[in-house]
C-alpha cells in the first residue's frame, strides 16, 4: 500500500508549464518591416555606377575630315585593350565612316544610323576580313525597346572639361512604371500595388581629346 501511495503521489505531482515565447515588441516589428522594405527597394531600384567600358579617344580634324584612334578597355582589365581607327567626315551630317580594327584584321565601311520611324534605326555596311580574305556586307535594325521586355533608354551625356577635351558618359536605364490594380470576387486582393522597377547602369565612360589642324 505504501508503494501505491508513492506512485499516486508521483502522478499527481504538479507539472510546471513551459514559459511562453516572448512576443515581439512594436519596435522590433517596425524594424523588421523597415528592413524588408529596404531589401525590396534595393531589388527594384538598382544602380550600377562602375562603368563596363573605358575609352580613350584621340581625334584629329583636317580639311573637313576626322581621323580618330580609339583605345577601349574592358572594365578595369588593362590587358583587355582593343584599338580602333576611325575615318569619317567631320560634320554631323556625314553619312559614312571607315572603321579599322587591327587586332581582328577587319576593315569596314559603315553608314550612319538612318531613322526609320520614331523607334527604329537602320545601319548597313560592307567589310573585309584580312585573316580569312573574305568580303561581305551586313545590316542591322536597332530599337529603343529593350530585349528583356522592359522599356529601355540609352543616353549619352557629354561633359566639356575644357576646349578640345570632353568626357562622354553612356548610360542605360530599364524601367517599369508603378501601377495599382485590384479585383473583386476573384480570390485576388481587392487592392494591390506594383512598386515598379528601375535598373540603371553606366555602360561606358570616354575621355575624348580633339585637335583641330
Amino acid at each position: 500500500m505504501e508503494e501505491v501511495r508513492q506512485l499516486h503521489g508521483r502522478s499527481s505531482a504538479h507539472v510546471e508549464p513551459h514559459p511562453a515565447a516572448p512576443q515581439p515588441t512594436s519596435q522590433q516589428s517596425f524594424d523588421s518591416m523597415r528592413s524588408d522594405l529596404q531589401r525590396k527597394l534595393q531589388e527594384l531600384y538598382r544602380f550600377e555606377l562602375m562603368p563596363k567600358t573605358f575609352l580613350v579617344k584621340f581625334r584629329q580634324r583636317v580639311e573637313g575630315f576626322q581621323i580618330g584612334a580609339n583605345f577601349e578597355f574592358n572594365g578595369v582589365q588593362v590587358n583587355g585593350c582593343s584599338t580602333k581607327f576611325v575615318f569619317k567626315p567631320a560634320t554631323a551630317s556625314g553619312m559614312w565612316k571607315v572603321v579599322c580594327e587591327p587586332k581582328h584584321g577587319d576593315l569596314r565601311l559603315l553608314t550612319k544610323k538612318i531613322p526609320i520611324g520614331p523607334l527604329f534605326h537602320l545601319q548597313m555596311g560592307i567589310g573585309h576580313d584580312f585573316h580569312s580574305h573574305s568580303t561581305g556586307w551586313k545590316w542591322k535594325v536597332t530599337s529603343a525597346i529593350g530585349s528583356s521586355g522592359l522599356p529601355e533608354v540609352h543616353q549619352k551625356t557629354t561633359l566639356p572639361i575644357f576646349p578640345g577635351f570632353d568626357i562622354a558618359v553612356g548610360w542605360t536605364a530599364h524601367y517599369e512604371p508603378p501601377e495599382v490594380h485590384g479585383a473583386l470576387n476573384t480570390g485576388e486582393p481587392a487592392v494591390e500595388m506594383n512598386l515598379g522597377r528601375l535598373h540603371g547602369s553606366i555602360e561606358r565612360v570616354a575621355a575624348i581629346y580633339t585637335h583641330v589642324g
